[in-house]
């Protein structure tokens, strides 16, 4: 089975009606309706966010829930044997990582995601597959490097790149001092990873783009485009 991996800078259901990345994440699962898990740990597991997924995805999904705040799924990689696609929603990147390594889903998610099941999310829930990102985990509005991310994926990322105004020049700053290439990914624009390979942009609204911020052998920064991926 081929690895999926749908990492967003920003946009799906939690951030309004537009359906496209979230279609383009659901035809990854290859099903008519698809059993997909939302994973709201980075935000505390709040009750309006999983309303939020249950009426986006209802219809067109078999949709559940995996808290870890107030747990009730007793065997994690018995749930996640069950899904097609896991959507990890965003929040704090630093939290989330906690979380689900006191619990072992960060395990039982690499053992789903082994077996075929698709990996999608926003915002942390894209930052948390990578081995590095930014994130405003330590203090909101500021974004700040974090090297200890699950580093399933190549690269690191940088979400929301040019929507909130502290992450573009702290990506720049980073990479810069050595932090490594980084992609960088606008709201309502994902990335897609096909066996840890990255395949290319999935955008939902026109000048939504990623791009490859990278350190050239000048020494200068360069941010290069990243080519647009074929839909699924």
């Amino acid at each position: 089975m081929p690895r999926h991996v749908v990492a967003l800078g920003g946009g799906g259901f939690l951030s309004g009606d537009d359906r496209a990345l979230d279609d383009a994440v659901l035809a990854l699962a290859d099903r008519d309706t698809p059993r997909v898990a939302y994973v709201g740990t980075a935000s505390g597991d709040p009750g309006h966010n999983e309303d939020r997924f249950r009426d986006a995805f209802t219809g067109r999904a078999r949709p559940s829930v995996l808290r870890l705040f107030d747990r009730e799924v007793a065997d994690l990689d018995a749930f996640l044997a069950e899904q097609d696609v896991v959507y990890v929603g965003g929040g704090s990147t630093v939290n989330l990582l906690a979380v689900w390594r006191a619990h072992g889903l960060d395990a039982a998610l690499r053992r789903a995601y082994e077996a075929g099941v698709v990996m999608a999310g926003v915002s942390a829930g894209a930052n948390c597959w990578f081995g590095r990102s930014t994130t405003d985990s330590w203090l909101v509005g500021r974004a700040d490097g974090l090297t200890d991310g699950l580093g399933w994926l190549p690269g690191g990322m940088c979400p929301h790149y040019r929507s909130e105004p502290s992450r573009r020049p702290a990506l720049l700053d980073l990479v810069a001092d050595g932090f490594g290439d980084t992609y960088g990914v606008d709201d309502d624009c994902g990335l897609h990873f096909v066996d840890e390979q990255l395949v290319g942009a999935i955008s939902a609204r026109a000048g939504a783009q990623a791009v490859l911020v990278r350190r050239g052998d000048d020494g200068r920064v360069v941010e290069e485009p990243v080519s647009a991926a074929d839909a699924p």
